[in-house]
């Protein structure tokens, strides 16, 4: 495979498909973002409060092939001028995992191109650097999703170390888990987010779990047995005009915990710069909390614009570049993994 490695551009074809949306996206030389393609299955799983994972991985197989032509037509190029193909194979749902890594496979075959295989974590901190393609390294990473809610601290050489993660229900799996308790759709994040900003959080109040736990990991499943609770002892709570003030508490007991820790984690490294990153980081409120205590606090915080918060390929195509010029390839029987740390 030695036909694309010298070009003067390195254009890096990305996939990702490790839970339910099939992306594609080519990103020239680790930072210029030809073209990023998002389908979204939502109105699947809608219905079910959450993904399922066969239909996942089946619509994966409907779209995947479509996807990522729409992905080399936006971008102008062609397989020919591709230089690799970076795929996500680990974590996330096997089945659908084994879709995107198929297609990456097919194509570094067909193409004679290499393959790179990238961890979803990862990337969803290098998507900071399509922002500032400047980014060093020297700073506190935060992951905030569905599935991971985690911090790292991120070294000048790109090294990553874990500090702290979630012992049970993610962020945005308790932000789900509270929209479908209280029937409010599906994904929950953005719904809770709308919803919150014609509440007053003050007024109903609720616990921030482990908030000084003295270790800078998170919990989230108590504040939603905490919510349920309440709602129980007080049924009054579920009326339709105190939803927004529920809601509203929940988003910033969240909220509160990730930014007080994750300035904390900043200020006991002696960083100056925190990377945030994930679906949850869409947040408006999560946004809004992080500028005004970063300001107080003089730390930096870089929160990429909100498509590359979600699941995305650009990202996937970022870190793919990166591991292209470290020559960190991956043979052609690369497997996929649920689990995996960065």
């Amino acid at each position: 495979m030695q036909n694309n490695y010298y070009k003067s551009d390195i254009n890096i074809l990305g996939i990702e498909t490790s839970c339910d949306d099939t992306c594609a996206a080519v990103v020239q030389n680790g930072s210029k973002i030809l073209s990023n393609v998002v389908a979204s299955q939502n109105y699947i799983h809608e219905k079910y409060g959450g993904v399922v994972p066969e239909l996942a991985s089946r619509k994966h197989i409907e779209v995947i092939t479509i996807i990522i032509k729409e992905a080399l037509e936006q971008s102008g190029l062609g397989l020919k001028d591709i230089s690799a193909v970076s795929v996500t194979n680990r974590p996330g749902l096997v089945g659908s995992l084994l879709v995107g890594v198929g297609a990456a496979k097919s194509i570094s075959y067909g193409a004679k191109i290499p393959l790179v295989a990238v961890n979803h974590l990862k990337a969803h901190l290098y998507s900071n650097i399509l922002i500032n393609p400047e980014q060093e390294g020297g700073f506190i990473g935060l992951i905030v999703s569905g599935g991971h809610s985690s911090l790292y601290v991120i070294g000048c050489d790109w090294s990553i170390s874990e500090i702290g993660h979630t012992v049970d229900d993610a962020a945005g799996e308790a932000f789900d888990k509270i929209a479908r308790f209280l029937n409010l759709g599906y994904p929950g994040g953005p719904v809770i987010d709308k919803l919150a900003r014609e509440g007053n959080p003050s007024i109903i109040e609720l616990p921030r779990p482990m908030l000084d736990s003295g270790d800078f990991n998170f919990s989230f499943s108590g504040l939603k047995t905490a919510l349920i609770y309440r709602t129980r002892r007080n049924p009054e709570i579920m009326s339709k005009e105190n939803i927004p003030h529920l809601v509203a508490s929940f988003q910033e007991s969240v909220v509160d915990v990730l930014v007080e820790k994750t300035i904390r984690a900043c200020l006991e490294f002696k960083f100056n710069e925190i990377l945030v990153s994930g679906g949850v980081a869409a947040n408006s409120r999560l946004r809004e909390k992080f500028e005004i205590k970063a300001k107080e606090n003089n730390i930096e915080v870089h929160i990429p614009p909100i498509p590359l918060c979600m699941d995305n390929a650009a990202m996937v195509a970022c870190l793919g570049y990166h591991e292209f010029m470290r020559g960190n390839f991956s043979n052609l029987d690369v497997d996929v993994y649920s689990r995996s740390d960065i």
